[in-house]
């Protein structure tokens, strides 16, 4: 592996948090990696620990880059000597060229005393390619008071393991920032396998945005970039959430066989009553089950009669055997009895067929 020194790569000046912390500026003409001239983001996590989160940008179209190591000084506002010097590295363990990849670097030890921080790069190495045989998309994206995503990640014709899907969560500053990095574990992938994957966690009030992106021990993808919509704010009697698929001993699934009986389950809350005279709501709760990439192709519809009876949780369960095998989208409905609907369409829910 031929080894590529940076001489040039020292970081500027110090901010105090409440402007992040550091800003990095170079000739991007001569140096092939750099960190994107923004200011990134400083945080104490909930352990009192600082966090230092950015961006490194592979500047080459031609070469992979990998041990890509990032210096942070944590410091006070009063002494010029840093508290702390951290050495960390890239999320990404190769950055393809003219790509890029988030770093999120943490103190050693709780600080209450580090008020600001810098970063600056070190010597990387030449990597051998990796192919880029991962793809990876979302489905519906729902904000209420935390983020509830899914996705699908395919893999390419080669068994995979230590992989990972990634989501880097950004604000509105131009250019925007990183703020946080979460990481959804996949581990092993068979070839050409599909794997469902979801996140259910509050976020940062500020991101507006993530980079979702994967990486293994062989492959790479695309960064995706997903919009977060604004915080659902129900306008219907019902709130459909908690969509589930279950075997019959009640395990959740995100596979299951051809020919085998599982259970769609949902948990649904009305507000008020349609009919306040009567404090009560007839409705129906539909389930629609498509196969991707055979839209508008319809694999099953299933449906549950009830009431509401005030207010508060209900829930309702529809069995379903699939017949064939594939990728499906399970989507949820509630009307009422003159077939208006009175709930958003709920969560969609991906499911594997083997």
């Amino acid at each position: 592996m031929q080894k590529l020194v940076l001489s040039a790569f020292l970081i500027l000046f110090l901010v105090p948090f409440s402007q992040a912390f550091s800003q990095y500026t170079d000739n991007a003409q001569t140096l092939s990696v750099s960190i994107r001239n923004e200011t990134p983001f400083v945080y104490q996590d909930s352990e009192g620990y600082t966090v230092a989160v950015g961006l490194v940008e592979n500047n080459n179209s031609l070469a992979f880059i990998t041990n890509v190591r990032i210096q942070v000084n944590f410091f006070d506002n009063f002494d010029p000597k840093p508290l702390q010097v951290i050495e960390g590295r890239t999320i990404l363990e190769v950055i393809p060229p003219n790509g890029q990849s988030p770093f999120v670097i943490r103190s050693n030890t709780p600080n209450p005393n580090i008020t600001q921080a810098s970063v600056s790069l070190l010597p990387f190495d030449i990597s051998e390619p990796k192919e880029k045989e991962l793809k990876i998309f979302s489905t519906k994206v729902f904000l209420d008071s935390s983020l509830h995503f899914s996705g699908v990640l395919k893999n390419g014709g080669t068994p995979i393991s230590d992989t990972n899907v990634y989501l880097a969560f950004y604000d509105n500053f131009e250019p925007p920032r990183i703020l946080r990095v979460s990481t959804i574990e996949i581990g092993d992938v068979d070839l050409n396998g599909d794997v469902v994957f979801e996140f259910n966690e509050p976020i940062d009030s500020r991101s507006i945005g993530f980079l979702l992106f994967s990486e293994s021990d062989k492959f790479y993808s695309d960064f995706v970039d997903v919009k977060i919509p604004p915080p659902q704010i129900s306008t219907k009697l019902v709130t459909i959430s908690d969509v589930t698929v279950e075997d019959t001993m009640g395990n959740k699934l995100s596979e299951i066989k051809v020919g085998s009986t599982v259970y769609i389950k949902s948990e649904t809350w009305i507000q008020f009553a349609a009919d306040q005279k009567s404090n009560e709501t007839a409705y129906t709760y539909y389930v629609q089950i498509k196969e991707s990439g055979k839209s508008p192709y319809v694999e099953f519809i299933g449906k549950f009669d009830g009431r509401f009876i005030g207010t508060g949780p209900e829930s309702q369960t529809i069995d379903w055997i699939p017949e064939n095998k594939g990728l499906f989208f399970i989507e949820t409905f509630v009307w009422d009895r003159n077939n208006i609907p009175i709930a958003e369409q709920g969560p969609i829910v991906l499911i594997i067929v083997n």
